[in-house]
């Protein structure tokens, strides 16, 4: 088993800090809240730009400030939700993409069969009983939450990971099998955020720049110096890319591919992803998130390694700005997202896991009950930060959004279903 700890604590607690601090601020002064969330960090007065083009190209991050609608502002929350998220979920991507291709990748094989299938069954599970639910309270509520069918699908790795060790202790199997479940869910999620959430009129064409940003970026500065290096035992060429350039061509292709997102009416903050696939990477993995990583000196690591601590107080911004939902705000969504998560996800990992591993005999992890797939569906059930920023993304602001954002905060308390599931369930904790 792995140690990931510092990695998830540091991650973790600067997270759930942003969170604790929007929840009470926005419960004491709503207003000096909303306010803070909408600040204008960037704005056009009068200086002969076209409202409309800026408006219409950068979507919600532009609104009306100041009450007579001369202004067209750039907002605090369009910054970090739209554009600086998108490190993070660069982050989350590079563990993915290593996981799938490098060897001993967890991904890989027969190992990662049973998981993906449980991991499946985490994301219909939730979704059924979240739209079942849903077109039992009415048309009209299931006309006004409907959107947000991808809200319970999410787990949060982090957290998901703090409570698995407590629960099954860190050395026991059932806690790697909950990683892996969480981040092939996660990159789901993914693609459910790419392909059912478009920030506006879809224009396809402008991919062709992300497309070919990484394309370029690729062959240029990764393909391109290792050719030229075959036969040469010191490398020069890929030495002087990698000590001159080192991740300069990246950051710029990042851009670049970030404005393509942007403008074909993908949410931008998945723009770097087809980026990540491009940077020179090590030729094993280490594990999802693994210590051992931070000795590693291939591109790839040293630009996670770059990353890791402005990404920290992303996520700490990113807490601030989407948690501050007053406690009046809970309704028909926040039952729902509560649902999908506490009941179908646990029974949706259960059933798909039992399938995976019984039925089709792709086997369970030496150690591991079919039992231990229902606690690990109860630990996945916290959905937190994807399903927060998911939630922002299926709903306009006001009630609605309010209110399924409470079910992602209130999806902690799987954290304490968990721990009775664990000792019901007579868990033998295995700890290193």
């Amino acid at each position: 088993m792995y140690r990931v700890w510092n990695f998830i604590a540091n991650y973790s607690i600067l997270l759930i800090s942003g969170a604790l601090i929007a929840l009470i601020w926005a419960n004491i002064n709503p207003s000096s809240y909303h306010h803070f969330v909408e600040f204008p960090l960037w704005f056009n007065d009068h200086i002969g730009l076209d409202y409309s083009y800026w408006a219409k190209s950068f979507g919600t991050g532009y609104a009306e400030f100041g009450g007579a609608g001369s202004l067209k502002v750039l907002s605090l929350h369009y910054l970090v939700n739209d554009m600086l998220m998108a490190f993070f979920f660069a982050i989350a991507a590079k563990e993915v993409w290593e996981a799938v291709i490098l060897k001993n990748g967890s991904l890989r094989g027969k190992k990662a069969a049973t998981p993906l299938f449980a991991t499946l069954g985490g994301m219909l599970g939730p979704v059924s009983v979240y739209l079942v639910l849903a077109a039992f309270m009415g048309s009209d509520t299931y006309d006004a939450v409907a959107n947000g069918w991808a809200i319970p699908t999410a787990t949060d790795i982090a957290f998901s990971y703090l409570v698995g060790r407590l629960v099954f202790g860190a050395g026991h199997p059932a806690v790697r099998f909950l990683l892996l479940l969480a981040i092939a869910d996660d990159a789901a999620g993914l693609i459910i955020l790419a392909v059912f959430y478009p920030q506006g009129d879809l224009a396809p064409i402008w991919l062709m720049l992300s497309v070919g940003a990484a394309v370029a970026v690729y062959l240029l500065f990764n393909v391109l110096p290792r050719r030229l290096d075959i036969g040469k035992q010191l490398r020069p060429a890929s030495t002087w890319v990698r000590n001159t350039l080192s991740f300069w061509p990246y950051l710029l292709a990042a851009g670049l591919s970030w404005y393509g997102f942007m403008r074909a009416g993908l949410h931008p903050s998945l723009g770097l992803l087809p980026i990540v696939p491009a940077i020179p990477h090590a030729d094993r993995a280490f594990g999802i998130f693994s210590e051992a990583e931070q000795y590693l000196t291939d591109l790839l690591n040293h630009c996670e390694h770059l990353l890791k601590h402005p990404v920290e107080v992303v996520l700490f911004f990113f807490g601030l700005l989407n948690a501050g939902v007053e406690f009046g705000a809970m309704g028909a969504a926040t039952w729902l997202v509560l649902a999908g998560l506490l009941i179908g996800k646990p029974f949706g990992v259960l059933l798909f896991g039992w399938l995976g591993a019984r039925v089709f005999r792709l086997g369970l992890p030496d150690g591991m009950r079919i039992i231990d797939l229902f606690v690990i569906g109860c630990i996945a059930a916290i959905g937190f930060t994807v399903a927060l920023f998911i939630a922002v993304v299926a709903f306009e602001p006001g009630p609605v959004q309010d209110a399924a954002k409470m079910g992602a905060l209130f999806s902690f308390a799987a954290a304490g279903i968990s721990l009775v599931v664990g000792k019901l369930t007579k868990v033998e904790r295995k700890d290193l």
